[in-house]
């Protein structure tokens, strides 16, 4: 039996953001996970596997865990919508002045 201590990812997070380059990093790519936290986020609500939401949406399950790993490249509006619409859900895409 293995004595392995469950770590809840927010906590570990909480404590990797405590060192600022960890932060600064975190930081720089927080738009780009927060597609693939919301997406996890809802698939588990609605207790659904990679595979379920894949056969919902029409596509993959490596492609559902591309968008979910936020290693995505040339994601299309139409998949997003897809997706979404599988999870019930609604898009919102946002533009903000680059700084």
């Amino acid at each position: 039996m293995s004595d392995m201590k469950s770590v809840n990812f927010d906590d570990l997070l909480n404590k990797e953001l405590e060192n600022p380059e960890f932060r600064a990093e975190y930081e720089a790519l927080e738009d780009e996970f927060t597609l693939a936290k919301e997406v996890m986020e809802l698939r588990k609500s609605n207790n659904l596997t990679q595979k379920d939401l894949a056969k919902l949406a029409g596509t993959s399950q490596p492609a559902i865990a591309r968008l979910e790993s936020g290693n995505y490249k040339n994601l299309s509006l139409s998949f997003i919508r897809k997706v979404a619409e599988a999870l019930g859900a609604i898009p919102e895409i946002h533009l903000k002045k680059a700084q």
